[in-house]
């Protein structure tokens, strides 16, 4: 009885490094970019490793190195930081029911990122409140961990990787794109979501080809709200009349 309560306790924590997995194929290679990137701008390994650990943002961190290394006033390196992570205001009110009242959530949402958010969202519900901590604090720790370890391979050795090895500086922009990809992919497995994902691609893509690379993922976004919306609102209709 005890062997089979101490395997029930465990269970959500392995889950969670299961989970976890896809996560450090594609945060440790951009990881590694961003700490050649950042001790390439005059950032030192230490202070480098000390902006993932503590900033944690992925394309904030990038942003914080390029403004800070240009000269940029450190008040306009704040709000465009804060600006372009200004999206996780809408990613609390979607996580926020399978959260609960345990206030160590708090402390726990440092390790929230995009790819998190989405890997969340599918998840949680299919877990059980009480095991719900433990799941999210095992990927969000082993995420956290990846990046901090990719930064850490970047910025005392990325220099050396690339000289030995040049085709990485071709692999490394598309380890982000790819990782979204894994977490979409198994979202598209209902008409609804086929079609609404496939239109935020193709509009994101357009904007992109004809030269609007920085309107393509607010807008996109914008219009995939748009369209799923439309389309459950018409299957609704539908079925009540």
């Amino acid at each position: 009885m005890t062997t089979a309560t101490s395997q029930d306790m465990l269970s959500p924590w392995k889950q969670g490094v299961k989970d976890a997995l896809p996560l450090f194929g594609g945060y440790i290679p951009v990881a590694i970019s961003f700490g050649l990137i950042s001790v390439q701008s005059g950032f030192g390994v230490l202070e480098t490793i000390l902006i993932s650990l503590f900033i944690y943002a992925g394309a904030s961190q990038f942003l914080f190195v390029a403004m800070v290394a240009s000269g940029a006033p450190m008040s306009l390196v704040v709000i465009m930081t804060l600006l372009i992570n200004a999206r996780h205001i809408v990613y609390a009110p979607n996580i926020a029911p399978y959260l609960g009242k345990d206030r160590r959530w708090l402390f726990l949402m440092h390790g929230l990122t995009d790819q998190l958010f989405a890997l969340s969202l599918a998840r949680l519900p299919q877990i059980a409140k009480a095991d719900r901590i433990a799941w999210y604090t095992c990927t969000a720790m082993l995420a956290w961990f990846s990046w901090v370890a990719g930064t850490a391979i970047g910025a005392i050795a990325g220099d050396e990787i690339t000289q030995r090895w040049p085709v990485i500086n071709d692999v490394l922009p598309f380890a982000l794109p790819a990782l979204f990809l894994v977490l979409v992919a198994p979202r598209c497995n209902n008409r609804l979501w086929t079609l609404t994902l496939g239109a935020s691609a193709v509009l994101a893509l357009s904007l992109r080809l004809v030269g609007y690379p920085n309107l393509a993922i607010p807008v996109a976004a914008l219009s995939g709200a748009v369209v799923f919306y439309a389309l459950q609102t018409g299957k609704a209709r539908g079925k009540t009349v």
